[in-house]
């Protein structure tokens, strides 16, 4: 009782006891007003204190019984973790619960987070590597929840009232929206009622979280340039992708062809191209976003000396239309599997891992047997299979439909801008909202 389904993996080894917790509830189901409180509100469990203890008891009883504990949040989840001697497990359970049922919200500790998070907002324009991405993020998703990001607005002292934390916290924090998991130096019939216990008085949820509807990623492709006066520039190269998480030939395929790409680094496509051959940038990647419920995106980034900035631009485009003209050798192939199959092992090689992953895989209704459907559905994938996947996904040129984000000094750029699409210049402040 109540229900809460529960990952078990018992494991002697040592006398340690892990329990993590997940909760189907984050930013990306409340609305845009509240998104400094349900950001906060992962982060304040640990250290606003509980409506029995204060921070620094909180703090001093976890330190006595030398627990570990993680809290945090993103996206549609939200997720905490602690990690125990086993002789302590009842004592740990009981603080860790109440940080989780009862949190307190330290008006202290509330308005250091803020303070915290406001000084590094403000600081986020000063990174041209993350200025890119957050413009290309928000011209990609608009005004929708994927896209947002922390702004002084939603920071101010009353986004962070004690109503409105205890108000994001009851609809998430309750467990209707709960999945547990356990590992380590305990059987099941001793673990069962200590959880039980844990969750007596807990209370449901008070309603449905309705996850918001997918993105329209209804931007105008072309050129969008933040000018600034700096010796590089950095650049974001990408479009939407309709690449789905699932168990099929395509997601697999996207897989091993990111990594093809751009995701594998030195030997990848995109860094042989640019930084091998041409010299003209000290690293380049690509990702590819393979969301279950919802379009993805397939992009490429890079830095490069702003004479090169033309240049690199069609470097990137040129191979992109390669990989959809012709499929790979069977080597790269072959490569980019067992890369990806040995990567993939890791994520199971301890059992906390094994139960997170388990976790996780649940909250995205994935089967629990994926670790072998993943392995099985890569090594399947073909190069056909691979060309395949990009012509579906990327133009024969490599550059239509592409949203281009430059962060970079224009008047150092090499000629022939125009060429990669209409030109529009952003200010750091331009928010781009889908009609």
């Amino acid at each position: 009782d109540p229900g809460v389904e529960v990952v078990f993996l018992e494991d002697h080894s040592l006398p340690l006891v892990s329990v993590f917790a997940r909760f189907r509830g984050g930013p990306s189901y409340f609305p845009r007003e509240k998104q400094g409180a349900t950001t906060a509100v992962p982060i304040l469990l640990r250290s606003g204190g509980t409506v029995d203890l204060s921070p620094d008891s909180v703090d001093e009883l976890l330190e006595f019984y030398a627990a570990e504990t993680s809290f945090g949040g993103g996206g549609p989840s939200s997720f905490s973790s602690v990690n125990t001697l086993t002789r302590y497990l009842d004592e740990v359970l009981q603080v860790w619960g109440s940080l989780l049922r009862d949190p307190a919200f330290d008006s202290t500790r509330v308005e250091v987070w803020r303070g915290q998070q406001v000084d590094r907002v403000r600081r986020r324009t000063d990174v041209p590597r993350s200025l890119a991405i957050s413009k290309f993020n928000n011209l990609l998703f608009g005004d929708h929840p994927v896209g947002w990001e922390l702004r002084p607005e939603d920071l101010e002292p009353e986004d962070l009232a004690p109503d409105m934390l205890h108000s994001v916290h009851r609809r998430i924090f309750c467990w209707g929206n709960l999945t547990l998991g356990v590992t380590g130096d305990v059987t099941w019939d001793a673990m069962r009622p200590k959880l039980e216990q844990m969750l007596d008085g807990w209370p449901p949820c008070e309603t449905d979280l309705v996850p918001p509807p997918p993105p329209t990623f209804a931007v105008e492709p072309g050129v969008y340039l933040i000018p600034r006066e700096l010796d590089q520039s950095t650049i974001i190269i990408g479009k939407p992708s309709d690449v789905r998480l699932a168990d099929d030939e395509t997601y697999f395929a996207a897989q091993i062809g990111n990594s093809i790409l751009g995701a594998s680094g030195l030997t990848s496509r995109l860094a042989s191209r640019v930084r091998t051959q041409e010299g003209l940038a000290y690293g380049v990647s690509s990702v590819w976003t393979t969301p279950a419920r919802s379009r993805g995106i397939i992009a490429a980034t890079t830095q490069t000396k702003s004479e090169s900035t033309v240049e690199v631009i069609r470097l990137i485009a040129e191979t992109l239309g390669e990989v959809v003209a012709a499929p790979p050798d069977e080597a790269e192939v072959r490569d980019a599997v067992d890369r990806i199959a040995n990567g993939f092992v890791f994520n199971f090689s301890s059992p906390g891992l094994i139960v997170s992953r388990q976790m996780l895989y649940l909250s995205q209704n994935l089967p629990l047997d994926w670790l072998s459907r993943f392995l099985e559905g890569v090594q399947a994938v073909t190069p056909a299979d691979v060309q395949e996947v990009f012509r579906q996904n990327l133009a024969p040129n490599g550059l239509d439909n592409m949203v281009i984000v430059i962060v970079g000094d224009p008047d150092g750029f090499d000629p022939w801008l125009e060429d990669m699409g209409t030109i529009r210049v952003l200010e750091e402040d331009d928010v781009f909202r889908q009609p």
